[in-house]
């Protein structure tokens, strides 16, 4: 189990992050990849992106095994500003840090052999490709960071707008409960592997770990291929982050997927209700704002989602509507390539 200690200061320091680290999906995505569970919404998704890679696997698997432990200089907080952002960071990892993680790693990778069954644990293969890094070799730096930018091309990327429009609904429902009730309720309204007990958020978690916040705050930070729990830094002294999963409705699709046709968003009454959903809202409230009934304001909601223009997730009774990033660049008449990444 994970405790998340918080103080008084602690609770008025929580903040929810803006958009998705492109880090943390790169490196939780290729979790998913070898992971055989939750087909429904990731087994289309591994299928397409393994015909996409290149030998990437073989450079990050020594790295990041498929359970347990993967050394925090892999996901720097510079990742939520963009992947290439995020590389930077990595590529700078000072040589200390890297020498006291990746020992880490090969105690976590012996710790797999002794506990794994016979031929599941670390191979002599992938230990030996970690040991460049472990040396401190600035070239196996840049071919690490090489492999984190192709894969993240091959497998996550081509999705990047429906991984962020599951992140922006997260973050309107996070948003209302902050709204509603404060740091209480927006801690309280975390997924249910995430029980907020004051002062104390617990968790299911791999192994047994208490984190002091010690006034420095919480940055909640939704994961659309985290699985399952949280995740939190190991080193204790970095600023704290928890990472958690939202809530799936359907598969990722390729940005490029045409969907089912925009054709039927013509007439002023659906962009009324599209420009009223805004920056997120209940059918009720969208119904005021639009002026039409609560049917309607439902019917129009569910021809948008299938649209793809909007997502809905469930907030306690209600439901919360909110753009996709395609709805919103709908409304601001067209999307530069930025907008979507």
């Amino acid at each position: 189990m994970l405790r998340v200690h918080f103080s008084g200061v602690d609770l008025s320091r929580v903040r929810l992050s803006d958009r998705p680290d492109a880090l943390w999906e790169t490196v939780l995505s290729f979790h998913r990849l070898r992971d055989r569970r939750g087909a429904k919404v990731f087994g289309e998704w591994r299928r397409e992106s393994r015909t996409r890679l290149n030998g990437e696997t073989r450079l990050l698997a020594p790295v990041i095994p498929s359970r347990g432990y993967f050394p925090d200089f892999l996901t720097p907080r510079e990742g939520v500003r963009g992947m290439e952002a995020g590389l930077e960071a990595v590529r700078a990892t000072a040589t200390e840090r890297l020498r006291a993680e990746l020992a880490l790693l090969a105690a976590s990778h012996r710790q797999s052999d002794r506990t794994a069954p016979q031929g599941c644990g670390a191979s002599t293969q992938q230990r030996r490709h970690a040991a460049p890094l472990a040396g401190g070799r600035g070239d196996a730096l840049a071919l690490l960071a090489g492999a984190l930018r192709g894969y993240h091309r091959a497998a996550v990327e081509p999705y990047w707008p429906h991984i962020q429009s599951r992140i922006e609904a997260d973050r309107a429902a996070r948003g209302r409960a902050l709204l509603d009730g404060g740091a209480d309720e927006l801690l309280a309204s975390l997924p249910p592997m995430l029980r907020w007990r004051p002062p104390v958020l617990e968790a299911d978690y791999p192994v047994d770990r208490d984190l002091y916040l010690r006034g420095r705050g919480l940055l909640l930070q939704p994961s659309f291929f985290c699985r399952g729990t949280p995740v939190v830094y190991r080193d204790p002294q970095l600023p704290p982050v928890l990472v958690y999963p939202v809530t799936h409705a359907d598969a990722p699709a390729p940005a490029d997927d045409p969907g089912p046709p925009l054709g039927r968003l013509v007439g002023q009454t659906r962009s009324t209700v599209l420009a009223a959903i805004g920056g997120g809202c209940t059918t009720s409230e969208l119904a005021r704002r639009a002026g039409v009934s609560l049917a309607s304001a439902s019917q129009h909601a569910c021809v948008l989602r299938e649209a793809g223009l909007v997502v809905t997730l469930r907030h306690g009774n209600s439901v919360l509507h909110t753009l996709t990033p395609l709805g919103a660049a709908l409304l601001r008449g067209g999307a530069t390539a930025e907008s979507l990444q």
